[in-house]
């Protein structure tokens, strides 16, 4: 059985997706933000702070948040761009085959034009099946000049303990070290979290594993050109109000992003990046 409604996840008006086979995943209207991925027959992918803050103008923390036009504090605009903190509008909600389909939009208006004078839509589709999760986002010039952007699926993964954890498949990539402030190489194939970590890893490979006792995920990525990897560790989380002391444990942030060099979208053009996950 299948079914397809609007709902509310944590008093915010959301989508919820469940396919023929039983896999399931939620998104807020706010932000566009996916907030649960639970494959058939398994159980939660996704971290999601038990302590975040919902509503207007709040930053979810946890899931898959929207990043665009801008990566953290890399410009002028506010911190991870104009989209993340504004309702979307539902514009597609169907079941096809095996899969349950979701595409949320948001559109430009008077309050992002303020920071950022181009018309733009912003389309986020989220389609799961069995063990399958896809993540698409989709940026489309709807003005009259051209532009340069950064975007992100700044995905929260959940974690039964961090410290087991390894990321295997960015062996070879050249990183930047937001907090040693240096760059270096990926010597080792594995990524193992031993305390915080925020690096940005440079044309990564499509596909990556992080396995853990007992789980195996498979992330791929399309038309994103970088990797973000993050967790605050038990030095950074204390700055986090919206996370709990401990939960650093059981979270590791694998974001598909497009950070070092931006997109250019001329007026009609459009750009779609893909993440996609297998349990």
């Amino acid at each position: 059985m299948s079914d397809i409604r609007l709902t509310e996840f944590r008093g915010q008006p959301a989508v919820h997706l469940r396919a023929p086979d039983g896999a399931q995943a939620t998104v807020l209207l706010h932000g566009g933000q996916l907030v649960s991925w639970v494959p058939a027959g398994g159980e939660e992918q996704l971290y999601l702070s038990p302590t975040a803050r919902y509503g207007v103008g709040a930053s979810v923390r946890g899931g898959v948040p929207v990043i665009f036009p801008q990566f953290n504090e890399r410009g002028p605009l506010p911190r991870h761009g104009l989209v993340r903190t504004r309702s979307w509008t539902p514009v597609q909600v169907v079941v096809r085959g095996e899969h349950a389909i979701a595409t949320l939009r948001f559109t430009d208006d008077l309050a992002t034009r303020t920071h950022w004078p181009h018309g733009f839509t912003a389309e986020v589709t989220v389609s799961v099946a069995g063990r399958d999760l896809d993540i698409e986002l989709c940026i489309t010039n709807t003005g009259e000049t051209p532009f340069d952007f950064h975007a992100a699926l700044h995905t929260y993964l959940r974690s039964q303990n961090v410290e087991k954890a390894q990321l295997e498949g960015l062996q070879g990539c050249h990183y930047e070290d937001a907090l040693l402030g240096v760059e270096g190489d990926q010597w080792g194939d594995v990524t193992a979290v031993i305390g915080a970590i925020d690096r940005v890893y440079h044309q990564a490979p499509r596909q990556l594993i992080l396995r853990e006792l007992g789980r195996k995920l498979r992330i791929s990525l399309s038309d994103f050109e970088d990797v973000v990897v993050w967790n605050p560790g038990s030095e950074g989380v204390s700055k986090l109000t919206d996370l709990p002391a401990e939960d650093w444990r059981h979270m590791l942030c694998v974001e598909a992003a497009c950070v070092r060099d931006p997109i250019t979208l001329v007026p009609g053009d459009e750009w779609a990046g893909r993440q996609s996950f297998t349990c």
